[in-house]
C-alpha cells in the first residue's frame, strides 16, 4: 500500500510514525549481529499474547530496564534483579517473562560460545 511520502508500505503498520518506521527500517530485514539479536529476542518474547506496537511503544524502557540489552549483563541478574523490574512500570511486568529473559541471555552465550555467535547458529 503506497502512502503519501511514496513509500509501499504493508497494510498493518497504519500510519503510527513509530510503527512506520520500524517497517520502514527493520522490519524483514536479516539481522546478522549478536546484539541486535539478542534485543530482538528480548523484544518478541515480551510480545508474546500482546501487539507488537505495545512493545515498540516500551522499547527504550526495556533498554534501559535490560542493560542495553547486554548480554552478559542480562545473565547476571539475580533475583533482586527480577523484584526490581517487577516494579518497571516501562515494561510488561510479568514474572515469567522477566525471568525468562535472564535465562535466555545465560543460554544465549552458550550457543555463542558453541557456535563462536549466536548468529552463526
Amino acid at each position: 500500500m503506497e502512502k503519501s511520502d511514496g513509500i509501499v508500505r504493508c497494510g498493518w503498520c497504519g500510519t503510527d510514525l513509530l510503527y512506520t518506521t520500524y517497517h520502514d527500517q527493520e522490519w524483514g530485514r536479516e539481522v546478522n549481529d549478536d546484539p541486535t539479536m539478542f534485543e530482538f529476542l528480548v523484544l518478541e518474547s515480551s510480545q508474546a499474547g500482546l501487539s507488537w506496537i505495545t512493545i515498540l511503544r516500551r522499547r527504550e524502557n526495556y533498554r534501559r530496564a535490560f542493560a542495553d540489552f547486554d548480554v552478559h549483563k542480562v545473565a547476571g541478574f539475580t533475583e533482586e534483579d527480577v523484584e526490581r523490574l517487577m516494579q518497571d512500570q516501562g515494561i510488561i511486568r510479568n514474572r515469567r517473562k522477566i525471568e525468562s529473559t535472564i535465562s535466555n541471555a545465560r543460554c544465549f552465550i552458550k550457543v555463542q560460545e558453541e557456535f563462536g555467535s549466536f548468529c552463526a547458529y
